[in-house]
């Protein structure tokens, strides 16, 4: 590898700000977690409300990230990256301010829309910003860093809950947001790409048909799963989807361009982060809040106790990269899905209501490998499975596939501990953990053999432009490594 110096005096500042941002839109995904028992009580919200208070974020998230990329390509990079940390920061105020359980679920479904700028935008800007042999050790970084805050979620929030209140793990976003809106502007280059009509049909489309399919999956149990507004729930959100699907197909600008999917690498990929974040985040919503409503540990002693499962990724990561880069993704991505499957099955046959933390500890660590595994070859998985020009609609649509697949997991195992126990007392608690954990660990059973099916000589090592090396997945002719094929309009 080259190891003269990055001559581009934006590249260092570009992989900090865009890292930075990341991580706090990444972080609120799971920041809530630990914080949900005393929102359940200072708020006085059931299950619902609480599904409601991390849906809403990944909700909106998962369905505006491809618009966030394309109005990004439209109108400018910075400006729009610039325009979502500020939605982001003002929305976080607004969830700090929250009066009841109805305003914070609105406030988090308006952050996401923030967040939903912020991540595509991140990707592009720190593509444009690095020079291509550089470019996939910057990608590294960024993936690595997006995986610990996911990881680091439930420890942040238990941290800032028992220290001052469960406001300020919102407060903290917005000096954050602010820091990064200054430093975006005085230090990122401005970019654009193609510009291409908006798909404003396939957004209201794919909002109808997520919204009706939660909407079902979260109400069935209290409703009834016969009943009228559960099963027009369910319809409209067909009715929705299969709207999206003949609208995309026919588009001549889609929202997610269907052909994509050609591929096998894409779709698979793309099959398996769904289910990495259906089966893992599910479970982590129920599994974080045990600790604190079973065995009465504050929020910060919960998180605390977590943090060899959350800490597992900071740890392992450099090692992850290093797999990554000498045997692939494919492989890599399968381990960590596996070590995930096996930590939550190890935790559904030990946890009872008395169940000791030593009993927990190893599953934890567990879990929390697996989890550094699969997020940090990722980024580069995803970018080489199509082509250059495609990088932008491909890391929306992975990450609107991974915060659906999260939506999907919680409001599914919420049907399951729903029909199962409840928060009466530790013992329902339990009743209704354990057969929810273990649908998660079913689905990311399924999430292994999908990886197993990525093209055996998908690379996760970057080409560089002296390396044209190229791969060959299903008829596609896909760039290894595709952050290292320049973007249109940047300068080498």
């Amino acid at each position: 590898m080259d190891d003269t110096p990055d001559p581009r005096p934006t590249a260092v500042w570009a992989v900090a700000i865009t890292s930075l941002a990341l991580f706090m839109a990444t972080l609120d995904n799971l920041v809530v977690t630990t914080a949900l028992p005393v929102i359940r009580l200072h708020l006085h919200a059931g299950l619902q409300g609480l599904e409601w208070t991390v849906n809403a974020y990944t909700l909106t998230f998962a369905v505006l990230l491809l618009t966030g990329a394309a109005l990004g390509d439209r109108f400018g990079r910075r400006r729009l990256f610039i325009a979502g940390l500020v939605v982001f920061s003002a929305a976080s105020a607004a969830a700090a301010l929250s009066p009841t359980i109805g305003w914070l679920v609105t406030a988090r479904a308006v952050q996401g829309a923030g967040g939903a700028l912020i991540m595509p935008l991140s990707l592009t800007l720190l593509s444009s910003a690095v020079r291509p042999e550089r470019r996939n050790q910057a990608l590294g970084v960024w993936g690595a860093i997006g995986g610990m805050a996911v990881a680091a979620g439930p420890l942040v929030g238990g941290a800032i809950t028992s220290g001052w209140s469960w406001q300020y793990i919102f407060w903290v976003n917005v000096p954050v947001g602010a820091l990064l809106v200054v430093l975006a502007r005085l230090r990122l280059a401005e970019s654009r790409g193609p510009r291409q009509p908006l798909d404003l049909p396939g957004v209201g489309l794919a909002t109808v048909g997520l919204l009706g399919l939660v909407l079902g999956l979260v109400r069935g149990n209290d409703a009834g799963w016969a009943s009228t507004g559960v099963l027009g729930s369910f319809a409209l959100g067909a009715v929705g989807l299969a709207g999206f699907l003949a609208w995309e197909r026919r588009s001549t600008h889609p929202m997610l361009p269907l052909r994509l999917f050609r591929s096998r690498a894409f779709s698979a990929v793309n099959v398996v982060a769904l289910l990495m974040s259906f089966g893992m985040f599910g479970s982590i919503f129920f599994l974080s809040q045990f600790l604190q409503t079973v065995q009465g540990y504050s929020p910060f002693g919960a998180g605390l106790r977590v943090l060899p499962w959350t800490g597992m990724p900071m740890l392992v990561a450099p090692v992850a990269a290093k797999l990554a880069d000498r045997f692939g993704g494919r492989p890599v991505l399968a381990a960590g899905l596996t070590l995930q499957a096996g930590g939550l099955a190890w935790l559904a046959l030990v946890t009872t209501p008395t169940t000791p933390y030593g009993d927990l500890l190893l599953p934890f660590v567990v879990s929390g490998i697996g989890m550094a595994l699969f997020f940090v070859p990722l980024a580069s998985v995803v970018l080489s499975s199509v082509r250059s020009e495609e990088e932008g609609v491909a890391s929306g649509a992975n990450g609107a596939f991974r915060e659906l697949g999260g939506v999907l997991g919680i409001a599914s195992l919420g049907a399951v501990f729903s029909a199962r126990g409840g928060f009466t007392s530790g013992a329902a608690y339990v009743q209704g953990l354990v057969p929810a954990v273990w649908v998660g660990v079913a689905v990311l059973g399924v999430g292994v053999l999908v990886a197993l099916a990525l093209p055996r000589r998908l690379a996760a090592r970057a080409a560089t432009a002296e390396s044209p090396t190229s791969v060959v997945a299903d008829g596609d002719d896909l760039p290894v490594g595709g952050p290292a094929r320049q973007l249109e309009g940047v300068p080498a």
